[in-house]
């Protein structure tokens, strides 16, 4: 399922236990495209969620999405070779097949935070704050050199770069609540990406 992060918030269950949430709102999803072993090499469904402005699809994807929806997002998930109700083109899917309680793995885009020392990106600890220590106390400290690896630094060497922007991908989140007339979901936990980022929840 594809779906747009909310915010986060809180519930109660029965027991009065309280746990954390992201709100998801998930609309239902078109199938696009139904990819064949015999016609494209592997098995797959396309499929379209949200919606947007004819005026801002390319002329290719219009005729794709012909008689259907003009899809914001479009993307393509694997499905099992042989076996199982196949899905047409045209068909949606929407929170029916997730129910209270299902574990789930949702993927989605970090947020961005551009470049960061070591010990942001890294978790370093930092230099001593005492015995003179004066201006490297966020330092990341020796990289090797001399006999280490021939004296050059050696790959995956932990420094300060470009961090967050990457998919990520959290397991065991667990299915709350589900509002199928608002099209929304609450999925216990944080997910990755900021309020409106696209995620994916496979169940």
């Amino acid at each position: 399922m594809l779906g747009v992060k909310g915010r986060m918030t809180q519930i109660f269950d029965d027991k009065g236990t309280v746990s954390a949430a992201t709100i998801v709102i998930a609309e239902p999803m078109t199938v696009t495209q139904v990819k064949t072993t015999e016609k494209d090499g592997y098995q797959a469904i396309q499929v379209g969620a949200g919606t947007r402005r004819e005026s801002r699809i390319s002329k290719p994807l219009k005729g794709h999405l012909k008689d259907l929806t003009n899809a914001r997002y479009i993307r393509e998930f694997r499905t099992p070779p042989a076996g199982g109700d196949a899905l047409e083109r045209g068909a949606t899917i929407d929170l029916s097949s997730f129910a209270v309680g299902d574990v789930v793995i949702v993927s989605a885009i970090s947020k961005g935070k551009g470049f960061q020392g070591v010990v942001k990106r890294h978790g370093f600890h930092g230099g001593p704050r005492s015995h003179g220590q004066k201006n490297k106390e966020r330092a990341p400290g020796s990289i090797g050199g001399g006999g280490r690896a021939g004296g050059r630094v050696v790959k995956g060497m932990r420094m300060a770069g470009r961090m967050g922007g990457d998919r990520v991908t959290v397991k065991n989140l667990k299915v709350l609540k589900i509002d199928a007339a608002a099209n929304t979901m609450l999925i216990s936990g944080a997910i990755p990406g900021r309020p409106g980022t696209l995620i994916e929840i496979r169940g």
